[in-house]
């Protein structure tokens, strides 16, 4: 039975996914301000952890982000300014979907333009190795016949 009780827990584990780092006291009393502040929070890094959203983070700064996009949501910003505002404070960083900018082509060129090298090394590699098929010598034909069955009439 103890394997069970093993497997149940995996599983409960594996679909519980990751929690989420908000606690009740965050959330605001209006569920269309709080539905933004969590697509906002969603596409926010958190600068501790730096892999994860500041929804999903339980570091201390992430807390404070949340805070401060929540702060800025009751004010009445979009929410295009309360993205512009962290990045105004923080950087581009803050953002976990950087936007295309001058300074930042070369991040959304450099993933299509690799994958597009690979792919041509890969054909031209092919094709070379298509060219060179060498045939079989006359001693390896005369082997190979010896080893292959005689013909079904």
């Amino acid at each position: 039975m103890t394997w069970l009780r093993a497997i149940a827990l995996a599983m409960a584990l594996l679909l519980s996914g990751t929690a989420l780092a908000v606690s009740p006291d965050e959330v605001l009393n209006d569920p269309g301000l709080e539905h933004r502040a969590r697509e906002i929070s969603a596409g926010l890094r958190c600068l501790v952890c730096q892999n994860q959203s500041i929804d999903d983070s339980d570091a201390d700064l992430a807390r404070d982000l949340r805070l401060l996009v929540r702060e800025r949501l009751v004010a009445g910003d979009s929410d295009e300014a309360v993205r512009q505002y962290l990045v105004d404070r923080y950087g581009e960083f803050v953002l976990l979907n950087p936007r295309l900018n001058d300074h930042t082509v070369l991040l959304w060129i450099a993933a299509p333009a690799l994958l597009l090298g690979g792919l041509l090394v890969l054909v031209l590699l092919a094709r070379r190795q298509g060219a060179v098929r060498p045939g079989l010598s006359a001693e390896e034909k005369a082997v190979l016949d010896k080893l292959a069955p005689p013909p079904v009439k």
